[in-house]
């Protein structure tokens, strides 16, 4: 009986660690997978900051303000959506900058009607237009929020928000729950409310500074993996002294279905009737509906080595839009490669150096310029947007070898592209270090021949 007592806690033991192996194995998946951590952006966020500004007879005044601390991340229209759940059971009584999407049910209040009497309220912001006495600083930007490193100055959104039922000390007052935040899409994950230091403000002479009565932070940040299932985006490669062109994976953002609906939905650019297609009568999607490709990807980013000059080298980029639903203005695309430390010239496009480490200068960010290209059109003939690279050459590390001349790694409106297998680059003919070689060896043989000739003539 005890080798068989021993043969299954032999057996138990094996059982055990490879459950436990497993579970390891999944929980690293689950964490690689949600790409919550960008490497090229490593302090990006978006922080909502509330500010108490004045007490009232039942709670109290608030500004409300995002800010995107993204560098290259921005919200694009039709813009943000900011949720939460009362600590108790407020009520606001008015806003300004924004509105709730619902008002609720406020049956119990006579006279003056709150605003919105959920305990769930869903916050939008109005639009650009709006008279000016509904407005504050900074609001009214239909939810579009730039990103920090391309538009500063627009990286901001502000609402005011008056609060009843909530308190009238800083002691009675309760921060709200389940922060939530949609830009427009899910994405966004959102930490607790916490009670920082009162912020404070400076007069426009700045010879005044005041401070909130209370005021609470919340952080929330991005997932790729959580915004959408697929990829938004895909690479292809060229170069002038290949012939091959690398075209984006096979089903990098999904593979085609032309029959139903579904993220692998596509339509020929030759279908009778696209516009129909496109847009049905009465229906309004945001979903991609991309034009039939191998890699069904909404955006295809094309790096072209076009030129090697004795000091410089030149560099081809073209964007297009496969997607007939969505036109991207205020696009941004984020290049890693070691020679941006070298970049020379730039055509058509902005550019701003990100350096997420000290001491490496290998990623920059690209842009459009206002009112020439930095509105990407949907699918069709005026769907793409381009521009040329000039790059100086460090001879301590420039080549053309092993895929040296294509970037690491691209981002397009923060999303992470999809880039083919290293494998894949056009790599340099295997014999282009040996013409030399190759046309010597002919004419030293036939010196030496004649010279032997000749020796014995």
């Amino acid at each position: 009986m005890e080798p068989s007592s021993s043969l299954v806690t032999v057996s138990v033991t094996k059982i055990s660690a490879f459950t436990i192996l497993l579970l390891f194995l999944i929980s690293c998946s689950t964490l690689t997978s949600t790409e919550a951590y960008d490497a090229l952006d490593p302090n990006g966020n978006i922080t909502i900051k509330w500010d108490v500004i004045q007490w009232t007879p039942d709670g109290y005044v608030a500004v409300v303000t995002m800010y995107n601390f993204q560098q290259y991340r921005h919200i694009q229209a039709p813009g943000w959506t900011l949720g939460w759940t009362w600590a108790k059971k407020e009520v606001i009584w008015n806003m300004m900058g924004a509105q709730t999407t619902e008002q609720g049910d406020c049956s119990k209040f006579k006279g003056n009607i709150p605003h919105c009497c959920k305990k769930d309220p869903t916050v939008v912001d109005l639009l650009p237009g709006t008279p000016y006495n509904q407005q504050i600083a900074n609001c009214c930007k239909g939810g579009v929020i730039n990103s920090w490193a391309q538009d500063p100055a627009n990286a901001v959104s502000s609402f005011q928000i008056s609060v009843g039922a909530a308190g009238t000390t800083n002691k009675t007052v309760r921060v709200p729950k389940n922060i939530t935040l949609k830009a427009p899409g899910p994405g966004y994950t959102c930490g607790p409310a916490k009670i920082v230091r009162p912020t404070k403000f400076i007069s426009a002479d700045k010879r005044r500074i005041t401070q909130a009565l209370m005021t609470w932070n919340i952080t929330c940040t991005y997932s790729q993996f959580l915004a959408q299932k697929t990829p938004t985006c895909c690479v292809s490669l060229s170069s002038f002294y290949n012939d091959t062109i690398v075209s984006c994976p096979t089903c990098a953002c999904g593979c085609q279905n032309t029959t139903g609906a579904g993220s692998g939905t596509c339509v020929h650019p030759d279908t009778p009737h696209l516009a129909s297609v496109i847009s049905p009568p009465g229906k309004s999607d945001n979903t991609p509906l991309v034009q039939c490709t191998s890699h069904m990807c909404p955006i295809r980013v094309h790096w072209h080595v076009k030129l090697n000059y004795k000091e410089y080298w030149r560099v081809k980029v073209t964007v297009t839009n496969f997607n007939y639903r969505m036109n991207y203005s205020l696009w941004n695309m984020v290049v890693q490669h070691p020679n941006f430390d070298n970049l020379t010239k730039i055509f058509s496009f902005q550019y701003k150096s990100l350096t997420p480490y000290e001491g490496l200068n290998d990623t920059a960010m690209l842009w459009g310029v206002k009112f020439y290209n930095d509105f990407l059109s949907q699918a069709g003939p005026l769907g793409n947007v381009q521009s040329e690279l000039l790059f100086r050459k460090d001879k301590s590390t420039f080549t053309f070898e092993k895929g040296w001349a294509f970037p690491r790694r691209i981002y397009f409106n923060g999303d992470n592209c999809v880039m083919p297998p290293p494998d894949a680059y056009p790599w340099l003919p295997n014999d282009s270090s040996r013409p030399v070689i190759s046309l010597l060896l002919p004419v030293m043989t036939l010196f030496l021949s004649m010279a032997f000739l000749f020796a014995h003539v």
